[in-house]
């Protein structure tokens, strides 16, 4: 049986990577990814053959990934963080069908939004929700309700793509939509380049995230009613009595 691996590799470094992930990739003959991704693994695994299409050609991807298969080889497709949350497993799946010769298995990576979560203290504890506000694939209608509902629900919500240069005021668009059900005052954090040279992050407000200026390469969280700025870490109870 020819087999593609679809592999999340994390949020950048290889040490983020899961064991998993990694022999996986030895294993592979070629390692197939958007043009940013391959960079970050290049140098871990020489002597591999490397394929890589540019943004918007994630469809042509799939297919080269299982022509590749079809040739006897080991693939693997990768993707930043998770192959699975907003990654390319479920377009993989879709396009596989054409491919019934090709077993797909897919291997799990840290997410942005738990990577994120670790530099900032342990906003995640409890219920939580994550939203892209790229409006690519989702009409921005939707996306609306979604941060309405979610913020109505004193949900955590972990924003993933929160501006680009198109966007560059959808996350001031989205902290007024929350803002109908969230205090300003509530405890927010922004983490960028998780995982990759330049990591940075910062605390605030609601309020002052409002006019903080991210990119997509920043992952923004928004805490609950009960979440806390603890000594420069944000942290959401999980509702433990602590003496």
């Amino acid at each position: 049986m020819n087999k593609v691996y679809v592999i999340g590799i994390g949020p950048g470094e290889y040490e983020q990577m899961t064991i998993k992930a990694a022999n996986a990739l030895q294993s592979s003959d070629v390692i197939i990814g958007y043009t940013v991704y391959v960079d970050l693994v290049k140098n871990h695994f020489p002597g591999k053959e490397f394929m890589t299409t540019p943004m918007k050609k994630e469809v042509d991807r799939c297919v080269m990934a299982f022509e590749e298969a079809q040739k006897g080889k080991v693939v693997s497709m990768i993707c930043s963080g998770d192959a699975g949350v907003y990654g390319m497993a479920g377009l993989m799946y879709e396009v596989g069908e054409r491919f019934e010769d090709v077993e797909l298995e897919i291997i799990p990576g840290v997410t942005a939004a738990t990577g994120g979560a670790a530099v900032l203290g342990a906003p995640l504890i409890h219920d939580f929700c994550l939203i892209s506000l790229s409006d690519l694939m989702t009409p921005w209608e939707k996306i609306e309700t979604r941060l309405l509902e979610a913020s109505k629900a004193d949900f955590v919500i972990c924003l993933y793509n929160p501006s680009s240069k198109k966007r560059h005021d959808y996350l001031q668009k989205a902290c007024d939509l929350m803002m109908t059900y969230k205090s300003e005052d509530t405890v927010c954090g922004i983490v960028g380049n998780i995982g990759r040279d330049g990591e940075a992050e910062r605390l605030m407000t609601l309020k002052e995230l409002r006019d903080t200026q991210v990119d997509m390469f920043t992952t923004v969280f928004i805490g609950n009613s009960q979440t806390k700025n603890l000594n420069g870490k944000m942290v959401t109870p999980r509702g433990y009595k602590v003496d």
